[in-house]
């Protein structure tokens, strides 16, 4: 595969942490190719380094060493500012704890990351509006998150990643606060992300039922990338 079919190409890439007097390193040399329109779950054992990779894709961390290329725009190599503006245009987060502000509805609440862009007021609320039918949360729109379900809640957490068309959706542990039932129809809904919107989603999962949404799983251990046969795609 070269690297125009890529989305991500990352080569080399370390992580280390002092601690005190000690360097801690959780990523050691990690090399992945991510293609556009994949859906990888990332699998581990915890301190595994498998959140700390997602964070470096996500943009959300910077490497130690080696490069990270997402969309053709070294993001190693950016400053914080740059790489804020970059993270606003290209990447849609999704968290365990869904992170909705409880006095915003839905509505605003998906409306948030658009604050950072020019749209009007007007086009915000439309971009929402369309964000949360995509989700099935049309009906929903003025509910505060107290007054949703949990799977209802990362919901409107999918539709506010969304609501700028990312190019790359990053999820840590989307579905680990769900139960078996909503957890499988949240995944169902990225599945429909990937395939009909064209979304590039990296997934960090501890569950394997969830890794099987995925095309592929790669699965790390203590900071390097084991062996792994894809899961279909």
């Amino acid at each position: 595969m070269n690297n125009n079919d890529n989305l991500v190409n990352i080569r080399g890439v370390t992580k280390s942490y002092q601690r005190a007097k000690q360097k801690v390193e959780v990523l050691h040399g990690i090399d992945i190719d991510i293609a556009r329109g994949d859906f990888l779950a990332l699998m581990g054992p915890s301190g595994s380094g498998k959140t700390t990779l997602l964070n470096l894709i996500g943009g959300l961390d910077k490497p130690s060493a080696g490069s990270i290329n997402v969309a053709g725009t070294r993001i190693d190599q950016l400053s914080s500012g740059e790489l804020a503006r970059w993270r606003a245009s290209n990447v849609g987060f999704v968290f365990q704890f869904y992170n909705l502000l409880p006095m915003l509805s839905a509505l605003k609440n998906v409306e948030l990351p658009l604050l950072l862009t020019g749209l009007s007021g007007t086009e915000r609320r439309r971009n929402a509006e369309v964000a949360l039918r995509l989700v099935n949360l049309g009906d929903r729109t003025q509910h505060k998150p107290k007054e949703l379900s949990g799977g209802q809640e990362q919901r409107v957490a999918i539709a506010r990643a969304i609501v700028s068309d990312p190019t790359l959706l990053i999820c840590d542990e989307p579905t680990g606060d769900l139960d078996r039932h909503t957890a499988d129809e949240i995944l169902g809904l990225l599945q429909v992300l990937n395939r009909e919107h064209g979304k590039t989603i990296v997934m960090v999962t501890h569950d394997p039922k969830a890794a099987e949404f995925a095309h592929r799983q790669l699965h790390l251990d203590k900071g390097t990338l084991a062996k792994s046969a894809n899961n279909g795609g």
